[in-house]
């Protein structure tokens, strides 16, 4: 596995984490991949053992499903696009909501991008795994902690 990147995946639905999962590694195979079930434990990932878990020299990338249990992913996108030092995690909101004010709300909130999950399962596949090329060729500029404003 490359050591120096780190895809954050936040997604409650185990089938679709597991479909994305899937289809990253076809083409991200070199990236660890962390699971989060919930808000609350990316908030706590990111901000309680912060010290603990995040390293200076990784790069992470966060992908964001809104409609979560305990934190859903809009508080979880304002709180970390609130710290001086997590805002520059690029987050891409990964989720079935197409409505357009949700869109535009994370936006303002400055996600770095919005993909609808689409509902049929090989299109599901496909998006992903255009995702993952997209990642897999340096597509997002994805800033170590180590460069993040203290």
């Amino acid at each position: 596995m490359k050591k120096d990147m780190v895809i954050l995946i936040a997604e409650d639905d185990a089938g679709h984490f597991q479909l994305i999962k899937k289809n990253l590694w076809l083409s991200c195979t070199e990236y660890d991949i962390l699971q989060f079930k919930d808000g609350q434990q990316v908030l706590d990932f990111l901000f309680k053992n912060r010290r603990m878990y995040l390293e200076e020299k990784k790069q992470y990338i966060l992908l964001l499903d809104i409609r979560m249990p305990k934190v859903d992913g809009l508080e979880v996108l304002r709180r970390i696009k609130a710290d001086e030092k997590l805002r520059s995690i690029p987050v891409m909101m990964l989720t079935t909501t197409s409505e357009v004010s949700m869109v535009e709300q994370c936006y303002e909130l400055q996600c770095s991008f919005y993909i609808v999950k689409p509902v049929d399962y090989h299109h599901f596949m496909e998006t992903v795994q255009n995702l993952g090329e997209f990642l897999s060729l340096g597509g997002i500029r994805m800033p170590s902690i180590g460069k993040m404003k203290n």
